[in-house]
């Protein structure tokens, strides 16, 4: 009756299990979906606050840009006044270019961008053909200023500030007109928010409609049909208890005699039996020849038969003078007469006699070669993972030293190249002696040059690092303008042929290990193959993207990339990092080349078709 018991409380809980299961599915469902509502809502709030600051700053430089122009042309007519004292004049004039320098900076910020003042790129296409417009008035003023400046006060400036009176106008005026352009693009971008706050405000009403459509009233008819459904099953297990008891016992009596059959006749090659006291009533005459012992001796216990260790033997005599009602089994290693050592599986089996006390039937299996050949299975195990670990270890330890080269190059071409610009930029700057006009002349002029190579030089390693046009566009434009900058950066002929007939996206993982590679094996070949001609090939068909890097440089044995990398200066990890990069993305790396004869890298990716679609309708939208 218990056990009856039982099984109709599992069955209740299975269903209470399966209720609350499918409750929480549903309920987890709309939270997720309430959930991401709000994610996204914030998100673009964040996004139109960042926005607004953005655009108030680029107001704020426009508005400013309008009180500038007034300030140059007020600066430039006070140095007209025939009362000024040479001193004052100096002044005006070092303001006059002071105002002068911000005007440019402002002007140029507003159209192309300039971390410094806070101002990003402009990309709207009225605005910055307003500005082209505005660039002639601009343009006009800032040569007449620079002329103002370049005579310093020798002159009364007269062409000059005609051309300043003449050109304030038409510059206000086209500065009012970005300005209020600046303000209209802010509007639009605050009225489109707004419309997506009441899109996202009406998909959560829905879901909490659909919620209480599909959720709470069908739960509600769900539960009542489930505690009618319980109600039936209760009363018609009670009637059957009766007739599943006696079924029950009678199936678990047989059951139980089956098992004991069964052990019987698979082990009864090694077997044993022993009274309540542990003492030996037979063994076989198979498991005797097992254990090396020949006579049995009355009254002994058995488990001073099975072996000769104290600690087993004690062990063994408690579990076999134990009542049990139950079959116990387990594995042992026992010790024979003549000092060997067997694993034997072995079965404890109750038995009671017609007088009702219980003996002991004891079925084994030897299983000794199963244990060694389990041992030996567990050795080269561990010896497979060792050698595993030592092998990441040691290709951890390659890619550690590749990271520390690279950063060490990347930190020297900064000091050689960026740095000692930098210092000879500020050393020409703290020497400029405004007293001195011919060689301040000079001096500025060397500066403007200096600039545009430190600029320049930034831009290299910029690009180097993380080039704009892989996230962007893709690996077919980011190929392309590598080599570009390449050629103009070394003067090698370095040429792009895009043989595939559109640009397709891949796995953004796939796009920066192809690039890298590429780019690596063009870097060998300028540094260590010493090419003047090098042509990057790139071609995909359905199923295979294909890029070719062919030089006409020094070339090399293929058969030394065989032997494990030592450094990088003679370019062997960086053809380690090529082979790690395309495993990562299971592609593949053939390199083809002979010493005088030139080098052939190529790389060979698989295209998944499903991944690259879904690539190109997001490049498209």
């Amino acid at each position: 009756m218990a056990k009856l018991d039982d099984i109709k409380k599992n069955q209740q809980q299975t269903l209470d299990v399966s209720t609350f299961l499918r409750i929480r599915k549903w309920y987890l469902l709309a939270l997720s979906a309430i959930a991401f509502t709000i994610i996204v809502a914030q998100i673009l709030i964040q996004r139109h606050l960042n926005s607004q600051l953005d655009d108030s700053r680029v107001i704020n430089v426009a508005g400013r840009q309008r009180a500038y122009s007034q300030k140059l042309v007020k600066e430039a007519l006070l140095l007209t006044q025939g009362d000024l004292k040479e001193n004052e004049k100096q002044e005006l004039l070092k303001k006059l270019d002071n105002t002068l320098n911000v005007w440019k900076t402002s002007h140029q910020g507003l159209q192309n961008g300039n971390d410094s003042i806070g101002l990003p790129k402009e990309n709207n296409s009225l605005i910055l053909e307003h500005f082209k417009e505005l660039s002639l008035h601009h343009k006009a003023m800032v040569q007449a200023v620079e002329s103002i400046l370049d005579q310093g006060d020798s002159v009364p400036y007269n062409p000059e500030l005609n051309i300043l009176l003449s050109n304030e106008g038409p510059f206000l005026e086209k500065m009012d007109i970005i300005v209020n352009a600046y303000d209209d693009i802010s509007k639009d971008r605050l009225k489109r928010l707004k419309v997506k706050e009441y899109l996202l405000l009406v998909f959560s009403l829905l879901i909490l409609v659909l919620e209480v459509l599909f959720i709470f009233k069908p739960l509600s008819v769900q539960i009542r049909e489930t505690i009618q459904n319980l109600v039936k099953s209760q009363l018609k297990a009670e009637q059957d208890a009766k007739a599943i008891k006696i079924i029950y016992q009678e199936k678990e009596k047989s059951l139980q005699e089956l098992k004991e059959l069964n052990f019987v006749i698979d082990n009864a090659a090694l077997f044993a039996s022993a009274r309540t006291d542990g003492t030996v009533v037979f063994i076989s005459k198979k498991f005797r020849s097992l254990l090396e012992v020949s006579d049995i001796p009355s009254n002994v216990p058995l488990s001073q038969i099975l072996t000769t260790d104290e600690g087993q033997q004690q062990y063994l005599n408690e579990i076999l003078t134990k009542p049990r009602k139950s079959i116990r089994s387990e594995e042992i290693e026992i010790k024979t007469q003549t000092g060997n050592k067997l694993w034997l599986d072995i079965s404890i089996i109750p038995m009671h006699q017609t007088s009702l006390k219980q003996s002991v039937l004891l079925l084994c299996s030897d299983i000794t070669e199963r244990k060694k050949n389990q041992e030996k299975v567990e050795q080269l195990t561990l010896q497979n993972y060792e050698d595993r670990m030592y092998q990441k270890q040691l290709q951890a330890s390659l890619i550690v030293e590749g990271q520390e080269e690279e950063r060490k190059r990347i930190a020297k071409d900064i000091h050689d190249g960026i740095g000692q610009m930098l210092t000879a930029l500020r050393f020409n700057i703290e020497s400029i002696n405004i007293d001195q006009k011919e060689r301040t002349k000079e001096k500025i002029a060397y500066l403007k040059a200096l600039t545009s190579d430190l600029i320049k030089g930034v831009r290299t390693a910029t690009f180097n690092l993380t080039p704009p046009e892989l996230g962007d566009h893709g690996i077919f434009p980011a190929l392309q303008k590598m080599t570009s900058e390449l050629s103009k950066l070394t003067g090698k002929n370095i040429l792009f042929e895009n043989k595939a007939e559109e640009n397709i996206r891949f796995d953004s993982l796939a796009e920066t290990n192809i690039y890298r590679v590429t780019q690596e094996a063009v870097n060998n070949a300028i540094k260590y193959a010493d090419a003047s001609y090098i042509l990057v090939t790139i071609d995909h068909s359905d199923k295979l993207l294909s890029v070719v890097i062919d030089d006409d440089g020094q070339g090399f044995d293929p058969s030394n990339l065989d032997s494990p990398p030592k450094n990088n200066s003679d370019g062997g990890m960086g053809l380690f990092f090529m082979k790690e990069r395309i495993s990562y993305i299971n592609g593949r790396l053939f390199i083809s080349s002979s010493p005088g004869e030139g080098t052939r890298v190529t790389i060979n990716y698989k295209i998944n078709r499903q991944t690259s679609n879904k690539k190109e309708k997001d490049y498209e939208n």
